[in-house]
């Protein structure tokens, strides 16, 4: 005979009764077939499992042991079941979430992770920093699930690409800087007014939205701006600016980096520059776990509060 898990739950119920018929009618089964499998299993193992008494059955040391292991199996063969259950909700597993390095500057970005992991805690989570070509060849590669980007990244390549947050750019001088003066009071600058400063830009070709960016509203102010130094990453750029080798334009939530020799203004006009904060993922993606990460977080972004002390520097996306 073959012990099946049938059994055990059989030899459980009357190991915890300690008496057959009570255990049988537990079980919805007759006491004959019952005490027959008990003898089964006895012979199977080729040992004694109940001593009988008068009022019942009672284990042996032998029985005490294969009650342990009885349970641990039962409970091992369920918690299998529910861990398959649980992996297709989407509540375990892993996720690889692309991060570009000015994302985690924005609240938003370390809110949702925080509120993923606290509504999701069996899902392994890592974040991985990256910029836009990586975050391309990754989430191509299957190397990466979802990242937040702040380009406007191509849908046709069989991405998903959601909006979230909008918010403007600023400009970044050197803190002894003429439009950095006290005296202005921190006064917003016009773009036209930067006409003749040179412009550090930074990621130029692995991430090329802020390039962009940058150039675009230039042009629409009415002039090409002179560019200066190339940084590989932002904070690096802003280090340059910061030993006065030029200006540069960042997305308004980089002003919570503070660095000596820095100093932040708000710009003014039409011509003003956005940065937007994106969400992509594989279109079509299978995985639960990705599908729970899109939703809690476009959600988010719909419900993220804004300070109304500077509800001018941060908007939702529609």
């Amino acid at each position: 005979m073959t012990i099946e898990l049938r059994h055990l739950r059989q030899f459980v119920a009357v190991a915890e009764d300690g008496h057959i018929t009570r255990a049988a009618e537990r079980l919805g089964m007759q006491q004959p077939p019952l005490s027959q499998r008990i003898k089964a299993i006895e012979t199977e193992l080729d040992v004694q499992l109940f001593r009988r008494k008068a009022r019942g059955v009672e284990l042996t040391e032998a029985g005490r042991v294969f009650l342990d292991r009885a349970r641990a199996t039962i409970a091992q063969y369920e918690g299998s079941f529910e861990a398959t259950r649980s992996a297709a909700r989407g509540e375990q597993g892993r996720l690889c979430v692309g991060v570009m390095p000015t994302a985690p500057f924005h609240p938003f970005v370390p809110f949702v992770i925080r509120a993923f992991r606290t509504a999701f805690p069996l899902v392994s989570l890592t974040l991985d920093e990256c910029l836009r070509k990586e975050a391309l060849e990754r989430l191509r590669d299957d190397q990466m699930d979802v990242a937040f980007t702040r380009a406007a990244l191509d849908e046709s390549q069989n991405l998903s690409v959601n909006p979230l947050i909008v918010e403007p750019m600023v400009v970044a001088l050197p803190s002894d800087h003429t439009l950095a003066r006290p005296d202005r009071g921190g006064a917003p600058i016009a773009l036209k007014d930067l006409a003749n400063e040179t412009f550090i830009v930074y990621a130029r070709q692995l991430g090329p939205a802020f390039y962009e960016a940058t150039m675009a509203a230039c042009l629409k102010a009415g002039f090409s701006p002179r560019l200066g130094q190339e940084a590989p990453r932002i904070t690096s750029a802003l280090s340059l600016v910061a030993v006065g080798l030029g200006i540069t334009l960042v997305p308004a939530c980089m002003q919570r980096m503070t660095m000596d020799g820095i100093a932040y203004r708000q710009l003014k006009g039409a011509s003003q520059p956005k940065a937007v904060l994106n969400l992509a993922s594989r279109r079509g993606d299978p995985s639960p776990v990705v599908r729970n990460f899109v939703t809690l977080v476009r959600r988010a972004a719909r419900n993220f509060p804004v300070d109304p002390k500077k509800d001018d520097t941060v908007q939702r996306s529609g």
